[in-house]
């Protein structure tokens, strides 16, 4: 039952894998998705927003509380659980795709790209939703670019977002003073 199960996540990965190739890719995406997904490499796109956040006089606690994510959510996603499942990624298991991008070394179950910009976003929206749309289109370069699987970056986004959760519900327990604004941000 659970070779049947992998089976079938196999053949939806590919299928979609493969509907993006045969009918998304053109030569405008060819151009802005490698941009994109460059924009999430080690979540830079992530910690310059959050470090530019710091550096003002408001909201400098979303920018600690995001930097402090990304470096849980690295650890969770890269440290442990790409080094526990091992999945090859798809650039490798088909080496008749050409890349847009350099070809990645690590393995690629979660999407670290899908996990750092999930829960980033979580926690930016709070005082800056303009950079909500960011997030998606990075975990779409991942698929768009063939170094993800779909159930990579839905993998990446569960982790990211439940990551940001198990943060928010940490410091709502150990710090009563912030219990406002963190509460409003659990909450949503």
């Amino acid at each position: 039952m659970y070779l049947n199960a992998l089976k079938e996540i196999n053949k939806f990965d590919n299928y979609i894998l493969c509907f993006i190739k045969k009918y998304v890719h053109n030569k405008y995406l060819d151009i802005l998705m490698p941009i994109i997904t460059y924009m999430g490499n080690v979540g830079s796109i992530w910690i310059i927003i959050a470090s530019i956040i710091l550096l003002g006089n408001t909201h400098k606690l979303i920018g600690y509380i995001t930097i402090f994510t990304l470096i849980i959510g690295t650890i969770l996603g890269e440290g442990i659980v790409k080094n526990i499942v091992r999945r090859v990624r798809p650039c490798n298991k088909h080496n008749n795709v050409s890349l847009l991008i350099s070809r990645p070394l690590s393995y690629s179950f979660p999407s670290g790209h899908a996990l750092s910009s999930f829960a980033a976003s979580e926690m930016l929206s709070i005082s800056y939703p303009q950079y909500r749309f960011i997030f998606m289109l990075i975990a779409l370069s991942r698929m768009y670019l063939y170094v993800h699987y779909p159930t990579d970056i839905i993998a990446g986004i569960i982790l990211g977002i439940l990551c940001s959760k198990l943060i928010l519900m940490v410091l709502q327990v150990g710090d009563i003073t912030k219990i406002h604004l963190l509460s409003e941000i659990y909450l949503r």
